[in-house]
């Protein structure tokens, strides 16, 4: 009789590998999602104006929620509710233009309320994915990815020069503090290899924090009054339901439940030489549609696959689904501990805009990436020049709606997605497509 394998190898999907072997590279992932996750919350807890402690409290849901939701995607609940791959999940960048728009004209509590019903938005895409995902083509995914990119340049560009609520808000300081950061990022991204590329956002915000320590921009008051250990209250920042604010964010949940096929099949491809089945796509989707709609009762803004850490997994091949429930588990840790949630807080805004503002360009380019799996036809430039034209445009000249209801410049006036996503859809099903005969268009 042969004896069982006391390990599994780290490159199978199932089994308990060596704890020496796992932790190094749970950690790993650790490193590549945490910043990401949590620069979202802070961008927001900034915008909405939120006191130090509630600041805590959003940085510590966004990694309590990440942490549950990847865990439901690892080990699915009932065999049925998650995708069984090894992805990662976390506070996307993807809704921050709209979730800016809804803090800044209501309150955390209204992009809360927003978020549940773009859960069961979710929920609807993964039971219907086959029938829906005809709706969205590489073509619109991209068109509307591109545009999430280049609505949030300025944000970034805000957040280098200090925060446009600062007072000191361009000196030279801010910029230099920056311009360090962001030159750190770049010069690792390009320059190494391994661990140091794969943390070059860490490692840049590192270094940032220490020279802008140098400038006395760092204020611990935060971290002194945090306690060490709290488990997140539901319904902290309530639930508040505005139409306007439901009709962005379930549209953003229809896009990245389709896109999250991008990420799974990245998983499976990259690491385990096959497509998804149809049950780890559905699967996979319900559960993200379920888990934003737990994160909504406990203040964790709206999570989604990480594709950071598909593309660690597709480097890699380490597939174990104990090392990214290791990495979860991490996570959790980190979210249960206040104090840990408010030194992130102390990060200025200067670093962060020098180390967000390489992620929001690989946005852009992502969405470029997309759109170009499809020839650059007229047709096709026209759909996606147009849509972006249009969503971009009006968002940056929302005083042209003036004479509209408040709800019109709420929708369509505050973010570029809304607009850009209609219209790609409209126009891609409008115009008539261009029919190919012996190599050669007509």
């Amino acid at each position: 009789m042969k004896a069982k394998k006391p390990y599994a190898s780290v490159f199978e999907l199932n089994g308990m590998p060596k704890l020496s072997q796992a932790f190094p590279l749970a950690l790993q992932h650790v490193v590549a999602m945490i910043v990401g996750c949590v620069t979202p919350a802070i961008v927001i807890s900034g915008v909405a104006g939120l006191n130090g402690t509630d600041k805590v409290i959003l940085v510590q849901a966004a990694l309590f929620i990440a942490a549950i939701s990847t865990l439901i995607q690892l080990f699915p609940l009932g065999g049925k509710l998650g995708s069984g791959l090894p992805v990662i999940m976390g506070v996307s960048f993807a809704y921050l233009p709209s979730m800016q728009a809804i803090a800044g004209s209501y309150d955390i509590g209204t992009i809360l309320g927003a978020q549940l019903i773009g859960g069961f938005a979710a929920i609807f895409v993964g039971l219907f994915i086959k029938k829906l995902r005809i709706l969205f083509p590489p073509l619109i995914t991209g068109t509307v990815v591109f545009t999430i990119g280049l609505s949030l340049y300025p944000t970034a560009v805000k957040y280098m020069a200090g925060g446009a609520s600062s007072p000191d808000y361009g000196s030279w300081q801010n910029w230099l503090v920056a311009g360090i950061t962001l030159a750190v990022v770049i010069a690792l991204n390009h320059f190494a290899t391994g661990f140091l590329k794969l943390s070059s956002i860490l490692i840049g915000m590192i270094v940032g924090y220490l020279v802008s320590a140098c400038f006395g921009m760092i204020n611990f008051s935060a971290v002194s009054k945090a306690g060490l250990f709290q488990i997140p209250s539901p319904l902290h920042f309530g639930l508040n339901f505005e139409p306007s604010a439901i009709i962005t964010i379930v549209l953003l949940f229809v896009i990245n439940s389709v896109q999250a096929i991008g990420d799974f099949s990245a998983t499976t491809g990259g690491g385990l030489d096959r497509e998804p089945t149809d049950k780890e796509l559905s699967g996979g989707i319900v559960a993200y549609g379920c888990t934003n709609i737990f994160g909504a009762l406990f203040g964790g803004l709206p999570t989604a696959t990480f594709s950071q850490n598909v593309g660690i997994v597709a480097s890699t091949k380490v597939v174990n689904r104990i090392v990214l429930g290791l990495a979860a588990v991490i996570i959790l840790f980190a979210g249960l501990m206040p104090k840990f949630s408010a030194l992130l807080t102390t990060i200025p805004q200067c670093v962060l805009g020098g180390a967000t503002i390489s992620v929001f360009a690989t946005i852009a380019m992502t969405g470029i990436k997309l759109v170009v799996q499809q020839p650059l036809t007229y047709r096709n430039t026209s759909i996606v020049g147009l849509s972006v034209a249009l969503g971009m445009g009006i968002t940056q000249c929302s005083d042209s709606l003036a004479h509209f209801p408040a709800w019109v410049t709420t929708v369509f006036g505050k973010s570029p997605v809304v607009i850009t996503t209609i219209m790609a859809i409209l126009l891609n099903t409008i115009l008539p497509k261009e029919q190919i005969t012996k190599g050669k268009k007509s």
